[in-house]
């Protein structure tokens, strides 16, 4: 065996049994139904669910599910390329015209989950020489969506309003971004959004 492939995988190995010592394996857990408020395990016990995103329970909603196999009839179930390569729909238009006039705003954009939404936002506001000031308990794909927009990233302490006040003071950034969880998704603290707008308008945010 080729020794850096070797020393590679006793590296890895190592790796693995640290983390098993610490308790810290993954392994997935194995549901018998799709989601649903309570569920169940491959031993066949029932658990209340805390851990969905389907928090208005319409992930088994019939109407859903007959509408999501019309489109697959019609439409199959892949786009085949990127929306801007050759991607995007007329359903996919359709939609996007539907949630602006919804909202009321002119145009709107979709992804095909929230994750994919933080990543873009960022990348396409700012860049170097801009600055982003982080809550330090936002969800990952915020602070992926930061680094990626390899903009000045600042993390100020949880919900820590003077924190984050000073950080803005000091800088000197072209743009600066106040970016911050609504409801973290891991204790359920509530941001408090009022104040953070009062120091964007402040701090030209």
């Amino acid at each position: 065996m080729n020794t850096s492939v070797s020393s590679l995988d006793d590296a890895l190995a190592a790796a693995l049994a640290e983390h098993e010592a610490a308790g810290l394996r993954r392994a997935c857990r194995i549901q018998q139904a799709a989601c649903g408020p309570r569920e169940h395990d491959a031993d066949g016990n029932e658990f209340l669910a805390f851990a969905s995103n389907d928090y208005l329970g319409l992930a088994n909603a019939p109407e859903l599910i007959a509408a999501a196999t019309g489109a697959a009839r019609r439409w199959g179930v892949g786009a085949g390329a990127s929306h801007l390569v050759s991607g995007h729909t007329v359903a996919h238009e359709a939609l996007e015209q539907a949630l602006a006039t919804f909202t009321g705003f002119e145009a709107a954009l979709g992804f095909s989950t929230g994750y994919l939404a933080n990543l873009a936002v960022m990348p396409a506001l700012l860049g170097r020489g801009d600055a982003i000031f982080a809550d330090r308990l936002n969800h990952a794909s915020l602070i992926d969506g930061a680094r990626l927009a390899r903009a000045d990233l600042l993390r100020y302490a949880h919900c820590d309003l003077s924190m984050l006040a000073r950080q803005l003071e000091g800088s000197q950034a072209r743009r600066k971004l106040i970016v911050s969880d609504a409801v973290f998704s891991m204790d359920g603290d509530i941001a408090p959004l009022a104040d953070l707008l009062m120091l964007a308008d402040r701090h030209d945010a």
